[in-house]
């Protein structure tokens, strides 16, 4: 079975985190949405210039770029196996855009909505290792350096409260229908992902091998 998965959640849910650990382990190529877009905003290109007038305000792309840039993104070789989008789609517009793909698992991961503040709002990244760090869950002799590498840690500018509110207020609004339109396809699979890294991979690890068991016999 070729695994065409989507990961959902709110900012903050493990998205990143889990699907690092699913491509770990499963033939699913990790395509995240926030990576690609980033990307580009770091070159400058006109796609970047276009996605970062948005993102850096907390609120989505377009649908209409979001999707290309995507379906561009899969018709690479690396994806021929399988894939697992992370932070797409986020919108009904854009789930509808890419049923032709022929999406069969989606995670939906929830989480308390003060975990989900912790997570974000005390999130620090180093500029050069790229370790992340939370400031408060796991507090730091030095909040400035990472202690991988010495590098200057930093906060995303979409990482503040007020940004994260914004964030929150749009997928209940544009995203939740995403899952309550899988949820009618019968392909959603709800996780707890207010516990520990293992745990919350536990829960996934147990749903993928009993689909590709399924799907083997």
């Amino acid at each position: 079975m070729m695994l065409k998965i989507v990961i959902i959640g709110p900012a903050g849910s493990g998205k990143g985190t889990m699907s690092d650990l699913i491509e770990d382990n499963y033939p699913a190529k990790h395509i995240s949405s926030g990576s690609m877009f980033r990307e580009e905003i770091r070159k400058n290109t006109p796609l970047g210039q276009q996605a970062n007038s948005y993102i850096s305000q907390g609120k989505l792309v377009p649908d209409d770029v979001t999707v290309a840039l995507v379906k561009s993104r899969l018709s690479q070789d690396d994806c021929k196996d399988g894939y697992l989008l992370d932070g797409f789609p986020r919108s009904l517009v854009q789930a509808k855009a890419i049923e032709d793909l022929g999406i069969n698992v989606v995670i939906n991961l929830m989480v308390e909505e003060h975990l989900l503040v912790d997570r974000i709002v005390y999130r620090r990244l180093c500029e050069n290792c790229k370790a992340i760090y939370n400031i408060k869950l796991n507090p730091l002799e030095d909040e400035e350096h990472c202690e991988r590498c010495g590098g200057k840690l930093y906060q995303r500018s979409d990482d503040t409260y007020e940004k994260l509110m914004v964030r929150l207020e749009s997928y209940a609004e544009e995203t939740q229908p995403v899952v309550d339109y899988y949820r009618k396809k019968g392909i959603v699979y709800d996780v707890d992902a207010g516990q520990s890294v293992e745990d919350v991979y536990k829960q996934i690890d147990e749903i993928l091998t009993k689909i590709m068991e399924e799907k083997s016999n």
